[in-house]
């Protein structure tokens, strides 16, 4: 049961994804009475409906609860992250400071460095959600699988057999390319890290150095990026085959030229938010975990 407070609610949720959103049936179901600010609607069951507020006013929610969970990324080109509907959100980090109140939690994704100090100087804790392992891990799948969901949607050709590039081998990499190699694509780990590589080679995939990138990427039908550098520069873009596609899942759509993608008419798509996009619901289990934990 929900702790003895007396604020009128017991968690703001403001603004984020899908992956926010299908957090609150979860927490209303736990008996977690919410207000909500510029959350993505999605539908509930009647038994949860009446722990569950909407609000217009910033706030109002802030001014609300003890507890406040935002989205991933938490900031968006310095205002808060909000992806619903046609909604730009003119929420500014500023604003935000100026209406959390000392002993608040905050919950959220990519909480920028500034915000963090500023919170902490005022007795208000932050937890990221990005800067815990087994949340990183968890969202690396949900972004693998849905770069592969992406991929299918935009050709009319299978993986199966295909000849396949994956730039990076971090988190998402590993588990993108490990993804691929399961449904029998022919994967090609790409990267500048020699123990990046060779982990990849020990595992049976092939390699190749990013330095050799642009004489190589004509191979490729499939590409996925996961390395928030540009990688894809004008000279390798050039090169696409004519039948590849790029899904660029690297953050802050920077692994690629993008004016020369224009320019060229090249056949890349950047990918932001893929977790939210599809598995939101899966993503939600974790971060309610995450977050009951910690309140």
């Amino acid at each position: 049961m929900p702790p003895k407070i007396m604020a009128k609610y017991d968690i703001a949720m403001i603004g984020g994804d899908k992956r926010t959103a299908c957090m609150i049936p979860i927490l209303a179901e736990m008996g977690y009475r919410i207000i909500c600010f510029c959350t993505v609607k999605i539908t509930y069951s009647p038994s949860v409906k009446a722990k569950i507020f909407y609000t217009d006013s910033l706030r109002e929610a802030l001014d609300s609860a003890p507890v406040i969970i935002g989205g991933i990324p938490f900031i968006k080109k310095d205002c808060l992250y909000c992806e619903e509907g046609d909604f730009v959100s003119t929420i500014t980090v500023s604003e935000l400071q100026r209406s959390i109140h000392r002993q608040q939690k905050i919950f959220a994704g990519v909480i920028p460095e500034t915000f963090r100090r500023t919170c902490e100087e005022r007795e208000i804790s932050c937890y990221d959600f990005m800067l815990d392992e087994p949340m990183t891990l968890y969202n690396a799948v949900s972004t693998a699988e849905g770069a592969i969901l992406e991929a299918l949607l935009h050709k009319q050709t299978n993986l199966h057999q295909s000849d396949t590039l994956v730039l990076g081998y971090g988190r998402c990499g590993k588990i993108l390319a490990d993804r691929l190699n399961g449904l029998h694509a022919c994967v090609t780990v790409c990267s500048n890290d020699a123990n990046e590589l060779a982990l990849a080679c020990a595992l049976g995939f092939d390699t190749l150095h990013l330095s050799k990138l642009w004489q190589n990427i004509c191979r490729y039908e499939y590409i996925f990026n996961t390395i928030p550098v540009c990688v894809l520069t004008r000279k390798c873009l050039e090169k696409l085959a004519r039948n590849a596609i790029v899904i660029d899942i690297a953050s802050n759509q920077i692994g690629a030229d993008y004016e020369a993608v224009k320019q060229l008419h090249a056949n890349v798509h950047f990918c932001p938010g893929l977790p939210g996009k599809y598995a939101g619901e899966s993503c939600a289990r974790y971060l309610t975990d995450f977050v009951i934990k910690r309140i």
